[in-house]
């Protein structure tokens, strides 16, 4: 049996000296009981695997022919590199394949000067690029993900841009969220793109951000602020007050200072740079008019509907005194059509009319506990008090409880449309916890209170943001304010 079997018998014979097998008096059988033990023992020792890490096909063609360069056929240059590469594995990228099997000069050359069109391209993303033709993983930095996938888009590899995708998905934070959202846009991955704007829409009023502020585009702003799903604290005036911040932000990009401090510095210099002369606002001047498509999505009728707000509003002379005008008219009309015409407020779902047309509202839970709150502003007499506790979100319609009479609607029945959404976010920005009631309809008799969401304990985490969209009026027999543009890009 080998060395290996001769020792192990020498050490067994040593271990039972005084063996009383009647074998060891005799020439030992083929049945003895003690071989056959030991042959068991001898043959799982042989037959047991020993693992030993061999080095894999895939590292040695990486080292060899890529990092090596052994057996090239071809050289591509570019952006002052040279790689020693191979045909057969270029032919995996959809441009080199296109070069070599058709009928371009290309295809007989032995050396390749590459142009690179596109800026985001360096020699550290080629080299990537190249290399994931030779190793079955790439790994990918945030920090390089988008050179690498310019990269990628211009040698068309699929593979390597749907990894640089997911490498982006995972990592978007408010460092990187704007640089993926327009690389998303340049090289047509929307489903980034879609999850940039989520995030945007989730972390613009939660966790504001100075560097943010500086980065949003006009574009990407508008797109934000028009959105029912962006997530506001507290109230619409909120989203007013954010607007400053970013539009003095982008005005002066050389401010350095805290979070807690931009909002006055802000003041002072629109106020600083009021043009009472001409009696103009300031998105009406120069400086003030790129800015106009995103004040134009700011939903007046919840911000007015505050007095402390409107005051702000105008006070700071910065929306266009018509705006507010038509604003004031429209609203005026419709408490109205509410308190004259019996309007119980939305009779069917309408998700249009609810996402452009509904208060954007919203809370934060810091941990568990009791709490009861109404958001600020008059609602055409409808008093909602929203209560958390036991796990429990509840509506309740307040109207015997007032100390002014004409505070509140006493119609016997009121309707409210609504979405509820409860997040919680990780340290990114992320969801972790995410629930929403969608679109409903709730009637509610004088003081009248309704369960709209119960939670299970187990998908609770904390903080916990509790946003909201209501909408308390109906659209039928709606009086549009006279001069209120119809679009309001116009």
């Amino acid at each position: 049996m080998g060395s290996l079997g001769s020792k192990l018998l020498s050490q067994r014979a040593i271990q039972q000296p005084n063996s009383s097998c009647e074998c060891t008096k005799r020439k030992r059988s083929l049945d003895c009981p003690c071989d056959s033990e030991t042959d068991d023992e001898i043959e799982s020792l042989l037959n047991t695997p020993r693992r030993k890490k061999l080095k894999s096909t895939s590292k040695y063609i990486y080292q060899t022919l890529f990092l090596n360069g052994e057996n090239s056929d071809i050289k591509i240059c570019a952006l002052g590199q040279e790689w020693n590469l191979h045909k057969i594995y270029l032919c995996q990228s959809g441009y080199f394949s296109s070069m070599f099997c058709g009928s371009w000069k290309e295809s007989t050359m032995k050396v390749i000067q590459l142009e690179i069109p596109d800026n985001n391209i360096d020699a550290e993303a080629l080299q990537v690029a190249f290399g994931s033709l030779y190793r079955d993983e790439v790994l990918i930095k945030p920090s390089r993900v988008v050179a690498i996938l310019a990269a990628a888009c211009m040698l068309q590899l699929d593979g390597l841009i749907q990894q640089c995708g997911e490498t982006m998905k995972e990592t978007i934070s408010v460092q990187t969220v704007c640089g993926y959202s327009a690389a998303a846009s340049v090289y047509g991955l929307d489903s980034v793109k879609n999850k940039c704007l989520e995030w945007l829409l989730n972390n613009l009023m939660t966790h504001q951000s100075i560097d943010l502020f500086k980065e949003l585009s006009v574009n990407m702003m508008k797109q934000l602020i028009c959105s029912p799903d962006l997530l506001v604290m507290q109230v619409e005036m909120d989203v007013y007050t954010a607007l400053k911040k970013w539009m003095f932000l982008q005005l002066v990009p050389s401010w350095n200072g805290s979070i807690k401090q931009l909002l006055t510095d802000a003041d002072a210099w629109f106020s600083k740079h009021r043009n009472e002369e001409d009696n103009i606002t300031f998105l009406e001047c120069e400086q003030g008019r790129p800015f106009v498509p995103v004040f134009r999505h700011l939903r007046l009728q919840y911000i007015i509907s505050d007095l402390a707000s409107a005051r702000i509003v105008e006070r700071d002379v910065i929306i266009p005194s018509e705006w507010l005008s038509c604003a004031y008219k429209q609203q005026w009309f419709t408490m109205l059509r509410t308190e004259q015409d019996n309007d119980i407020g939305p009779q069917e779902i309408n998700k249009d009319e609810i996402e452009s047309g509904s208060m954007r509202c919203g809370r934060k839970l810091a941990k568990d506990g009791d709490y009861c709150w109404r958001w600020t502003g008059f609602n055409f007499g409808f008093d909602l008090l929203v209560t958390y506790t036991n796990r429990y979100i509840i509506f309740k319609r307040n109207t015997l409880n007032q100390p002014c009479s004409g505070s509140v609607s006493l119609q016997p029945q009121r309707n409210v449309a609504f979405r509820l959404r409860l997040t919680a976010f990780d340290g990114s920005g992320r969801i972790i916890c995410n629930r929403t009631s969608g679109y409903q309809i709730l009637s509610l008799e004088k003081d009248q209170e309704q369960v709209v969401m119960n939670l299970d304990s187990r998908l609770l985490l904390f903080p916990l943001y509790i946003c909201c969209n209501f909408l308390y009026t109906s659209s039928e027999k709606k009086v549009e304010a006279e001069g209120l543009p119809n679009n309001p890009e116009t």
